[in-house]
């Protein structure tokens, strides 16, 4: 970020072009008339930092209930992050282990798509486990006796299917 700092007479002169470039490039600093600091900064910069910050204080959030609470925290305690309640501990750690991994990576990024991956995945994967049905097939343990082969649909529909007559 540049040390100049813009004053607001400076937007109705010809500073606004630099002071526009500035705030494309990184960011730019304006001292308002009351002189309130303001800074100028990519739409995109700013939802980055947003989105970091929204997901960096779920991290903490959950991070404490974790520490402080054997278990799982209930609903309430979770808040809007309820939607991992269909998780045991074990795999709210391990969320939790790899929210700080994207948190990291999305920073250093200036991009978020990776943190965005990361929360899409395992919401995802709670949908699936709300489901009795769905859990038991993820989680319960399979033998090779309860499976069998398939058969094409050919061969079940007979020659016929396959000749048309």
């Amino acid at each position: 970020m540049s040390e100049i700092i813009y004053q607001a007479t400076d937007l109705t002169g010809s500073k606004r072009v630099e002071f526009l470039n500035e705030a494309r490039r990184d960011r730019a600093r304006l001292r308002a008339t009351d002189g309130t600091s303001l800074v100028m900064l990519p739409e995109r910069t700013l939802a980055t930092l947003e989105t970091i910050a929204k997901w960096g204080g779920a991290y903490i959030k959950l991070s404490t209930l974790l520490r402080r609470k054997t278990g799982v925290p209930n609903t309430s305690e979770l808040g809007e992050l309820a939607w991992l309640r269909p998780f045991d501990r074990e795999d709210m750690e391990e969320f939790l282990t790899e929210l700080q991994d994207t948190i990291v990576a999305a920073e250093a990024d200036g991009d978020t798509a990776i943190l965005d991956e990361c929360v899409r995945a395992w919401k995802a994967t709670a949908r699936q486990l709300s489901d009795p049905l769905r859990r038991s097939v993820l989680l319960n343990a399979h033998h090779s006796d309860d499976y069998v082969p398939a058969e094409s649909p050919d061969a079940m529909n007979g020659p016929e299917a396959r000749t048309g007559g």
